[in-house]
């Protein structure tokens, strides 16, 4: 039995004990797995260069303002001063006068939107759906999304280019991550678990890294379970 430290909790047993630092040897290959895997994501080439400088349209940072017209932001511009890196999450709420936000992304998003705070001195972060911009903010409005630079792709083709709409026009969960060198834009990452397909009884987990909710879920003895997901309201 190995030991990595010399704490016991009240009432543990020898058995439990030895589970435990069983598990503990998991979880430190897991850490130092998970570092391998971003170091390869680190050191991944450059991708394509960024099809065009795709137009979308912006309103003003304070939600609960609705006067005035939408402003128009390129592609290129969301690159601010000192940072190369752009993270675009595809939020899924469609085009169509029937479609509703998503729940799952909605959950994330919750989330996001108080990391965002913090991300955004390093890096850049846009959400991007392929809804009409007063729809978008007006569900941004009701969940307190203040945080989060919201786009409308409702005008341009990034979100099939980009694979966040197949090519029947359902909307994707996809992350890209895109990096500007000079004047030149590159696509370097992508979710592509999500394609990959699932393992079974599992979803494609492809975005579980920026979700506390399911890591946190992961560490109950009842887990995360597979037939619960989160929705809008409770």
């Amino acid at each position: 039995m190995s030991r990595h430290h010399d704490i016991a909790f009240p009432g543990e047993s020898a058995a439990y004990r030895e589970a435990r630092d069983n598990l503990l040897d998991r979880e430190i290959a897991l850490r130092r797995h998970l570092e391998e895997v971003a170091a390869l994501r680190r050191g991944l080439p450059p991708g394509g260069q960024v099809k065009e400088d795709y137009v979308f349209e912006e309103g003003s940072p304070d939600l609960t303002d609705s006067s005035g017209t939408p402003t128009t932001v390129r592609f290129a511009e969301l690159f601010a001063p000192g940072k190369s890196s752009l993270i675009v999450y595809g939020f899924m709420y469609g085009p169509g006068e029937d479609d509703t936000p998503c729940s799952m992304c909605t959950s994330l998003l919750d989330s996001l939107n108080g990391s965002a705070l913090h991300a955004r001195e390093l890096v850049n972060l846009v959400i991007v759906a392929r809804a009409p911009l007063q729809r978008v903010r007006a569900w941004a409005a009701q969940r307190n999304w203040h945080n989060l630079r919201l786009l409308s792709s409702a005008n341009n083709s990034y979100n099939p280019d980009y694979f966040a709409e197949d090519a029947d026009g359902d909307q994707q969960p996809s992350l890209n991550v895109f990096t500007k060198s000079g004047s030149e834009i590159f696509h370097c990452y992508n979710s592509e678990l999500f394609f990959a397909g699932n393992e079974p009884g599992q979803n494609p987990r492809h975005c579980d890294l920026i979700w506390p909710l399911w890591n946190l879920l992961d560490l109950t003895p009842q887990g995360r379970g597979t037939d619960w997901y989160p929705q809008t309201t409770y």
